[in-house]
């Protein structure tokens, strides 16, 4: 069945040889092959600004020029979320990002849940984590307990109801071989193609 699928490309640098890009471009490939509606955003290519107070998360809104990318997360049925391992977990920009777009009242409503508890706003949809790093991901995985994943899918994505969340990492990167990192491609296409 067709799904209405965002790409969020996170990597920070606007290079188009990042293989984050290659990886948004081949998922994208795959789903569109398959009927799937996509979008894609390269954060590298909007103005993100910082937000700086409590105040400003609760009442400013959505900055004008993010509003678009905004729409496109509660239109969308399933996420993509792609980017570089940062210091153990994503890069300021994708955080920034969030934090703009992951407001009270879009992704949450404070104290509309049990026990006056948030109400998560974005349930129904899923997600995938693609993470590119230098390191194994098994070292990842296991020695550093992929803490920065796995706070992104816990305290962001399923606080506001996004589940399951699905992850791929691609670990030691910049030293895979062209046929590796073909592999990963054809890996991704295929995702795609199942929009998951």
């Amino acid at each position: 069945m067709p799904r209405r699928i965002l790409i969020l490309v996170g990597h920070p640098d606007p290079a188009p040889e990042r293989f984050c890009r290659a990886l948004a471009e081949a998922y994208r490939d795959g789903a569109a092959s398959a009927g799937h509606s996509v979008r894609v955003i390269d954060l590298a290519t909007l103005d993100i600004p910082f937000l700086r107070s409590q105040e400003a998360f609760l009442h400013a809104g959505v900055p004008a020029d993010l509003a678009p990318a905004s729409a496109a997360i509660v239109e969308a049925e399933h996420i993509v979320l792609i980017f570089p391992l940062w210091l153990g977990t994503m890069p300021a920009l994708l955080k920034a990002f969030l934090e703009q777009t992951m407001r009270p009242g879009l992704a949450f409503l404070y104290g509309a849940g049990p026990a006056g508890l948030p109400k998560p706003a974005l349930a129904g949809r899923s997600a995938r984590i693609v993470v590119t790093m230098g390191m194994p991901a098994l070292a990842y995985r296991l020695w550093f307990r992929d803490h920065g994943i796995a706070c992104l899918r816990r305290n962001i994505l399923n606080f506001v109801g996004i589940k399951p969340v699905r992850e791929t990492l691609f670990g030691s990167v910049d030293s895979a071989s062209k046929a590796r990192r073909d592999r990963w491609l054809a890996a991704m296409r295929k995702l795609g193609t199942r929009g998951i």
